[in-house]
């Protein structure tokens, strides 16, 4: 019995120089993923936006791993989110179930699907704390709102968190593709049946959109919080102008009497 493990490694790493660093047999590659077979039964997926995923490899082997990546990633994390589940061999039987998965046999392309879809979940778990955390905060400044009737965050600050948001959302949607089907299902009808599987079981499409939800809730708030500033600024201006102009009435009223 093996298992297939997937580590959130860093926010990004560049897939062109770890290229040149792996030995083994490279099964698969573009511009966001690198597949690879190091043994006859040891596999490697490293994802361009810091996900690697591993297939029957010793804890000893991954350590290492992550050593050759370090050099080539940005914002490397030392406490890695991570997610594991058992992959069993049974001939003529093909079953995802929630605690393992059962393959027919080791085969690199139903491997390869294992291992995305198992990536792919602990991005959402990754996702998922982010966006807890951003909430939580919109919250706070909702609760300050409803409390004192003013925000409590300068526009500066505003801004930057408006970007922040802006940014997360651009990064699901650039490197979480579950409601895309890898090329190798399309022809295929049992890695199709695999895929669909596996994303029922890790629960993908509900997590994306409550990630999604979350967001929307987030960027309604902060919209809403830029217009009561864009206003109290009107306001501050439109003030502004009406004394400057009592002050030229005021003086040209006192040039006419003196």
């Amino acid at each position: 019995m093996s298992k297939v493990i997937a580590f959130q490694v860093a926010s990004q790493i560049n897939l062109k120089q770890t290229k040149s660093l792996l030995l083994g047999e490279l099964l698969f590659s573009d511009s966001d993923e690198l597949f690879y077979q190091l043994l006859e039964h040891q596999f490697v997926y490293i994802f361009q936006y810091g996900m690697v995923s591993c297939f029957n490899i010793t804890n000893l082997e991954i350590e290492q791993l992550f050593s050759k990546v370090k050099p080539f990633c940005k914002d490397y994390n030392t406490n890695k989110i991570s997610e594991e589940i058992e992959v069993v061999i049974e001939h003529n039987v093909l079953k995802v179930q929630f605690n393992n998965i059962i393959l027919p046999k080791i085969d690199d392309e139903m491997l390869r699907l294992v291992m995305l879809n198992t990536s792919q979940s602990v991005a959402l778990n990754t996702y998922a704390a982010i966006t807890e955390t951003l909430l939580a905060e919109t919250n706070e400044h909702t609760k300050y709102l409803e409390s004192k009737g003013k925000l409590d965050i300068s526009g500066n600050k505003l801004k930057r968190f408006i970007g922040k948001v802006l940014n997360l959302k651009n990064k699901i949607s650039e490197n979480l593709y579950i409601f895309d089907s890898p090329d190798i299902t399309w022809e295929d009808e049992q890695l199709n049946k695999l895929n669909s599987e596996l994303k029922k079981t890790f629960d993908l499409k509900d997590r994306y959109h409550l990630i999604h939800d979350r967001l929307d809730i987030i960027k309604e708030n902060l919209e809403l919080f830029k217009d009561i500033m864009d206003h109290s600024e009107s306001s501050r201006l439109e003030w502004i102008i009406i004394i400057l102009i009592l002050v030229e009435v005021v003086d040209l009223f006192i040039l006419k009497l003196f």
